[in-house]
């Protein structure tokens, strides 16, 4: 191919972000739906797809492997491959006996794998594009990674739901919708193989990493009321973590059973397509007014508008309407504001990263706020369980009153990530 193409970010950012997309929506949400479908408890779902997080709460334990051996674009073909391989093996464990110990056992191989592609990945965004250009294609890389999102929690649920219906039989349908994705998975290796530059780092930045890495991660321990940011990080979502997880287990039971008794169609084209809209039009709004009036003005109407609209589902579990319109209604609502309400904690996690060590404190937060999402969707299921629909969803309402009470605890300037005059602005986004 061209010299031109393969230096062209046109090219290679939309196929590197959807193949960095697919995998965690898979792995995080659309197993649960699986799960759910296959036979599987609410509380074993709860607990062990939220395990499925660990990955990507100690992946800077091992981000510095990335730096220090080969190159970026060689690990994350590398986890491409791994993760269309787990895929692969998750189709062809589903119809056997031992599905949910097989199944699991490769997901969490894809989990790690998606991890690391997520490490490499990002880094060679930083790497292959100049300052400018990082800013200038942040936009595209979101919109992929959008684009994935609704790849995965919509269509490939779709799929699946239809396969349901032409064979009758769940096991079947699940597992050629993961071979499905593992193929598709192998084609976007492939491309990425095909387009992206190979861009070589330098033995003197090796050498830096490998001397300042332990440094740099305890630094960020030191930094000023550490402890009282890390305590918001892991309460700001405390109940949305818990929803996550039960909410498709709901709108998929039987009515019998407390459910709303959709099909998986239903949820596919609710989450997949509705939901994600919302969810990017929350963050947009989100994003536009903090940069108009700085993140104290709207850190607590956002942590609000996350938490608030999930006692709809307590609604929802009350009345059990019949009509999908409320479900999907809901859904639209709760994710806007999610949505709109996430924008002011990646802001947050900004500040806590800021210094010399930007980047490498950024993983760290991240880390915990995986783990805040880890820990209360363990769980969730036998909660769940224990408190029926209607109750576990008044829990997760007042799961949010500590990350709500925290905030006057944490410190940050009320002005923070509001456009100074004079400066153009920018797209962004994160997930």
């Amino acid at each position: 191919m061209s010299k031109n193409i393969k230096n062209n970010p046109w090219y290679w950012i939309p196929p590197l972000y959807l193949t960095e997309g697919i995998p965690y929506v898979l792995i995080i949400t659309v197993s649960v739906i699986m799960y759910k479908k296959l036979g599987v408890d609410n509380s074993d779902i709860g607990l062990y797809t939220s395990f499925l997080y660990l990955p990507w709460v100690i992946k800077p334990l091992w981000s510095p492997l990335v730096d220090l051996y080969g190159t970026k674009r060689k690990w994350f073909l590398a986890m491409q491959l791994v993760l269309s391989f787990a895929f692969l093996c998750i189709g062809l464990s589903v119809p056997t006996d031992q599905f949910f110990v097989l199944t699991l056992a490769f997901f969490w191989l894809a989990s790690f794998a998606s991890a690391t592609n997520d490490i490499a990945s990002d880094g060679f965004y930083l790497l292959a594009l100049k300052e400018e250009q990082q800013s200038f294609f942040i936009g595209l890389r979101s919109t992929f990674y959008r684009v994935a999102m609704v790849t995965g929690q919509g269509l490939f649920v779709i799929v699946a739901g239809y396969l349901e219906v032409k064979y009758g039989d769940n096991a079947k349908a699940w597992s050629l919708t993961m071979v499905m994705v593992a193929g598709l998975m192998f084609i976007l290796t492939l491309i990425n193989l095909w387009t992206t530059p190979n861009i070589e780092k330098s033995s003197a930045y090796v050498k830096e990493v490998q001397l300042t890495f332990g440094k740099v991660f305890s630094s960020f321990f030191k930094k000023k009321e550490i402890w009282a940011a890390l305590a918001f990080i892991l309460f700001y979502r405390l109940g949305e973590s818990q929803l996550v997880k039960m909410a498709s287990p709901f709108l998929l039971d039987s009515r019998p059973d407390g459910g709303l008794g959709l099909s998986t169609t239903d949820v596919g084209l609710i989450y997949g397509t509705f939901g994600i809209i919302a969810l990017s039009l929350g963050g947009i709004i989100g994003g536009v007014v903090i940069s108009k009036d700085g993140l104290g003005k709207w850190m607590l109407p956002m942590i609000l508008a996350l938490n608030v609209p999930n006692f709809f589902y307590y609604l929802l579990a009350y009345f059990q309407p019949e009509s999908a319109f409320w479900a999907g209604a809901v859904v639209v609502v709760e994710q806007l504001g999610y949505g709109f309400g996430f924008a002011a904690f990646m802001m947050y996690l900004i500040y806590v990263s800021e210094g010399p060590s930007k980047t490498s404190h950024y993983a760290i937060a991240t880390g915990f706020m995986a783990m805040g999402m880890m820990l209360p969707g363990m769980a969730s299921g036998f909660v769940q369980e224990w408190l029926g629909y209607e109750g576990f969803f008044l829990w997760v309402v007042a799961a949010a009153v500590p990350g709500i009470l925290m905030i006057r605890y944490v410190k940050f300037p009320k002005e923070y990530g509001k456009k100074k005059e004079g400066t153009k602005d920018e797209v962004g986004s994160s997930k």
